[in-house]
């Protein structure tokens, strides 16, 4: 009998506890965001790459030009190497050798500092989300916040949980204010250089 009542308290001390952890575990608030998505419908990020394809096009113009003379030059030669002789003909091949190499070191140069320049920026706002991320899970609550998407860390989840297109609208929300008020301190600064 004293076995019986000993097993019977310790199986309701076990329920308890189970019980208590259920409830703790309820409690918790979770969501997540598919960072893939963010980054992909980022107002933000679509003005900054915006920006480096128009800046691409420009400094491509000029290297486009440089191709472009090179090319006629190379047609010339072919040409002129016929009329006077394999010695100039070296001489001259060695010349557009060179500036078809200057000019694939040139294109390497635009890229790399495009990369930094635009890079660098990408960064930093990829770096501003996630502390956004962090401050709005602090804000509302949440004890987790996944991410999904090209670094996918959560398998499943109910879409209840998805809260991707309120940070969204949050961020870009954000970055519209913040760039009217840039543009209002730009404002403010021509009127003050025109007085």
């Amino acid at each position: 009998m004293k076995k019986s009542l000993l097993i019977l308290g310790l199986s309701l001390a076990l329920f308890s506890c189970n019980k208590e952890e259920g409830a703790a575990t309820a409690a918790f608030k979770t969501a997540y965001v598919d960072t893939a998505k963010l980054v992909e419908e980022s107002e933000e990020l679509k003005e900054l790459s915006d920006k480096a394809k128009v800046k691409e096009q420009e400094m491509g113009r000029e290297l486009q030009e440089e191709a472009r003379q090179l090319q006629l030059d190379a047609a010339s030669f072919q040409k002129e190497a016929q009329v006077k002789g394999p010695q100039w003909a070296q001489l001259r091949g060695q010349d557009l050798q060179k500036r078809d190499q200057e000019l694939t070191i040139k294109q390497q140069a635009m890229m790399r500092q495009l990369q930094d320049e635009f890079g660098v920026k990408r960064d930093t706002i990829v770096s501003q989300m996630r502390k956004y991320i962090k401050d709005y899970g602090k804000k509302n609550g949440y004890d987790y916040i996944y991410g999904t998407g090209d670094a996918a860390s959560v398998l499943y989840a109910k879409d209840s949980y998805d809260i991707t297109d309120e940070l969204i609208k949050e961020f870009n929300d954000k970055y519209k204010g913040s760039d009217k008020a840039e543009e209002t301190k730009e404002d403010t600064a021509k009127a003050e250089e025109k007085k």
